[in-house]
């Protein structure tokens, strides 16, 4: 029953790219040729199921079959989790300038021999006024979710420069690729890597 549940489970980007992970992982222990590789990576991101995706790792070791994400597992962080980490994002450069400010102050007033007015306030005091108002507006119109998504979005991009990469050095490797290529070439290397499926196109922002 759980092979036939495999068979027909849709599988996701993020799992097709795990599979290329251990692709690459076992091409660079010499697991497999290149002729291997490309063929596998063309199979990982045309794969539409847990099923596809298991069989081309079944003959390599240390590797696992995939988990399929649970959707009450993404389910959980999507409201306290996102706010928390927005939250963080709005508040904490302002408590580090406070806590600046006020070493300052404090060492300022140690130092001194009359009291000294709690300057800091007038730097902390505005700032905190605005992100009071910022938050409140944005916890309103969903910053929290549009701070993640776009966080994502810089993950993903960092993932395909990597990966980008990564294909760029085993062209230059079999001679596929000049040592050196010009701006042109690089785009043109890409774009048939895309169209053949080892290379992901670029992530783009979700509207």
């Amino acid at each position: 029953m759980a092979d036939v549940s495999r068979e027909q489970m849709r599988a996701a980007d993020d799992d097709r790219r795990q599979v290329a992970d251990q692709l690459r992982l076992a091409l660079e222990e010499g697991r497999l040729d290149l002729t291997e590789y490309d063929e596998r990576i063309q199979g990982a991101y045309a794969a539409k199921t847990y099923a596809e995706l298991d069989r081309l790792l079944t003959d390599l070791p240390n590797t696992a079959p995939l988990v399929p994400t649970q959707p009450a597992a993404v389910a959980v962080p999507a409201s306290e989790g996102l706010r928390s980490a927005w939250l963080g994002h709005v508040w904490v450069p302002w408590a580090k300038a406070a806590t600046f400010f006020t070493l300052i102050w404090g060492v300022t007033a140690l130092a001194s021999t009359e009291a000294i007015f709690y300057w800091p306030v007038w730097i902390i005091g505005p700032w905190g006024v605005v992100l009071v108002f910022r938050t409140i507006g944005g916890l309103a119109s969903g910053e929290p979710r549009k701070h993640a998504a776009e966080a994502e979005h810089r993950r993903r991009l960092r993932e395909h420069k990597r990966d980008r990469k990564a294909l760029y050095s085993r062209a230059i490797a079999a001679g596929e690729l000049p040592d050196k290529p010009t701006k042109e070439q690089r785009k043109a290397f890409i774009a048939e890597a895309v169209a053949r499926g080892d290379l992901p196109p670029k992530p783009r922002r979700e509207q």
